[in-house]
């Protein structure tokens, strides 16, 4: 048996007003005078306060990318081929800034810089061949887990799948809680429960072990104190909570409401957190007490999810959903152990999006 040979973050810099350091941080990438460095900032914060913080020098390239629409294979090729047209050599770091989308794009670019082809060719496991330019990650919404996943998820022509490799991973991260201070209550519950499901998952699944357990337990405690207590320390408990929940599922995996998210956000357009949501408030037959603690936390913030949005569906709309669900063998040897096959079905995937 060969275990996992799992690659951490190598620096990461916590605490409230951290993002100061950034300059610091690149100045040590930055050799000579006309080394640069590509910024990817998520589009919402453009002509906010946080804009003039971020550390450009002349020679840098900052782009302001939009997420709306979760990221896909087309969106990253595009944004490789305009740092290549800006700077014919590498820039000497790429920056994320912003929610897991932005840091997955910043990810998902560092490496194809470096790697031949368009990004559709590598969306699976293991399959990057050359490390990526340096990057770092620095979230402004908690939850997601990308500052710690060796994962950048992307949209592609036949599904959702991540570029899931060790080089993928940030080589520093910068969480400064002071950042997500402000993020809008729909946004900031259901990007924070992609934490809590990340824990539920690990914690009931069949490739729970020790490592993972410890990250999940301490994680979702720190959920319940954000979502549940309303604790005066939240963000940042809410920051490691994302962070560590990252972490579980780094030496384990996640489940069935992850499988199920990917199918509607891939074939329906839902963002990741939200889409986890809808999954997650009809999977009581797999997570039952997790299902009815999640549904506690939404009516404290008083969150409303949309209903019946599968219901009327064309057959073959449910159809490629179900295949996109389906095709996620790792998540569901998580529900069910190596004999998933026999418990995934067409039909048992068709009722359940019905359901959704």
């Amino acid at each position: 048996m060969s275990f996992k040979n799992f690659k951490v973050v190598e620096k990461m810099i916590f605490g409230r007003g951290s993002f100061a350091q950034l300059d610091d941080v690149l100045a040590a990438q930055r050799k000579t005078d006309d080394d640069y460095v590509v910024f990817l900032v998520d589009d919402v914060h453009q002509g906010k306060p946080l804009e003039a913080r971020i550390p450009v020098k002349a020679q840098d390239l900052l782009i302001w990318v939009n997420v709306d629409e979760e990221p896909s294979t087309i969106q990253i090729d595009a944004l490789t081929e305009q740092v290549q047209a800006f700077n014919s050599k590498l820039p000497v770091s790429v920056v994320g800034l912003g929610g897991g989308s932005t840091m997955d794009v910043a990810k998902a670019v560092s490496l194809m810089l470096t790697n031949p082809g368009g990004s559709a060719m590598y969306q699976g496991w293991d399959l990057i061949k050359k490390p990526a330019v340096h990057h770092i990650g620095i979230p402004t919404i908690s939850g997601t887990g990308a500052e710690a996943s060796r994962t950048a998820v992307l949209c592609g022509p036949v599904r959702k799948l991540g570029l899931n490799s060790d080089y993928t991973v940030f080589d520093q991260i910068i969480m400064d809680s002071e950042l997500i201070d402000g993020v809008e209550t729909d946004q900031w519950f259901y990007t924070g429960m992609d934490c809590y499901i990340h824990c539920v998952e690990s914690l009931e699944g069949t490739f729970l072990n020790e490592f993972s357990k410890a990250y999940a337990e301490k994680a979702m405690e720190l959920c319940r104190q954000v979502y549940l207590e309303d604790h005066p320390e939240k963000d940042d408990k809410l920051m490691m909570a994302s962070f560590m929940g990252g972490m579980s599922i780094a030496y384990s995996q996640v489940g069935a409401c992850h499988a199920v998210s990917y199918g509607l956000s891939y074939i329906l357009g839902y963002h990741h957190g939200i889409g986890n949501c809808i999954a997650f408030d009809v999977l009581e037959e797999f997570y039952p007490e997790g299902v009815a603690e999640f549904r506690q936390m939404m009516k404290k913030h008083n969150i409303t999810l949309p209903k019946n949005i599968c219901k009327d569906l064309p057959d073959e709309t449910i159809a490629k959903m179900v295949a996109v669900t389906k095709s996620m063998g790792p998540l569901w040897a998580n529900v069910y152990g190596p004999t998933w096959e026999e418990k995934v079905t067409d039909e048992m995937l068709t009722a359940l999006f019905r359901r959704i």
